[in-house]
């Protein structure tokens, strides 16, 4: 499901950290109902973009606006309709998943008996309905993450960011996300998705964004990115606009010094 609204408009955004100019003039239209692979090298401004979106970062210039609201204005109601799962998340390891559940419940308002029938069920979709009275700190890699997972969307919000949201993820569970992602996005959901991985962004994104010196320097689908670089595959394109052509140089020479013990 796809319409011509636009739930993301970013106009010029720029951010400098220091004398350090990260975002170079963003301009992005996101509709309802895409999936975005937004993807680049380390350091080209990708959270940066995301956590400004987020309202994390201040001091940007330029303008934001999320679900038709200016998020300069300093009203915090739209962040009620996102949903987030950062690449590295502080959970209270103490509580256990009920009890962290239910407070983010309390934080968005939710009634806690169908949000608790709710996430019993989650769990059990990700083979974790043995564990919801178990403290998260005797969680595992995996489990954590699908508890981040089903958190960024017990509200039902309109918008999610998923940074690196396969990290530690087994392969059943990448599947199955993977589709939760499809049909959300076929729900009128917009998903921003970040990730390293190039294979699950070409094949999963309606719309892929390169980000390189922050800029945007390729956008659209891998359909037309592929037609523009005569390149074959999504990494071959990224290697070419990112201008990085040297994998097999610097893999000798990395070699060499390990084996000069």
């Amino acid at each position: 499901m796809e319409n011509s609204e636009s739930i993301i408009s970013i106009k010029n955004l720029q951010m400098s950290y220091g004398s350090k100019q990260v975002l170079n003039g963003i301009n992005l239209e996101i509709p309802r109902g895409q999936i975005i692979g937004y993807i680049g090298t380390n350091g080209a401004g990708k959270s940066t973009t995301i956590k400004i979106m987020l309202g994390i970062l201040e001091g940007f210039t330029g303008k934001v606006e999320i679900l038709g609201q200016d998020i300069s204005n300093g009203s915090v109601e739209y962040k009620k309709k996102i949903g987030y799962v950062p690449e590295l998340a502080d959970i209270y390891e103490n509580l256990t998943a009920y009890e962290y559940i239910s407070f983010l419940g309390g934080i968005y308002g939710l009634e806690e008996k169908k949000l608790i029938e709710r996430t019993k069920k989650l769990m059990d979709l990700f083979g974790m309905e043995d564990v919801i009275d178990s403290r998260i700190s005797s969680y595992s890699k995996g489990m954590k993450q699908k508890l981040l997972i089903i958190c960024s969307l017990i509200h039902n919000p309109d918008i999610l960011f998923f940074d690196e949201p396969l990290s530690g993820l087994d392969a059943n569970s990448v599947m199955v996300f993977k589709e939760v992602m499809k049909t959300l996005a076929n729900g009128g959901k917009t998903i921003f998705y970040s990730s390293h991985i190039m294979d699950v962004v070409e094949k999963v994104s309606d719309r892929i964004l390169l980000l390189n010196e922050g800029r945007i320097v390729a956008d659209g689908s891998f359909e037309e990115l592929n037609n523009n670089q005569k390149e074959g595959s999504l990494e071959e394109i990224f290697n070419q606009l990112t201008g990085f052509n040297e994998h097999a140089e610097v893999a000798k020479e990395f070699v060499s010094l390990v084996e000069e013990v």
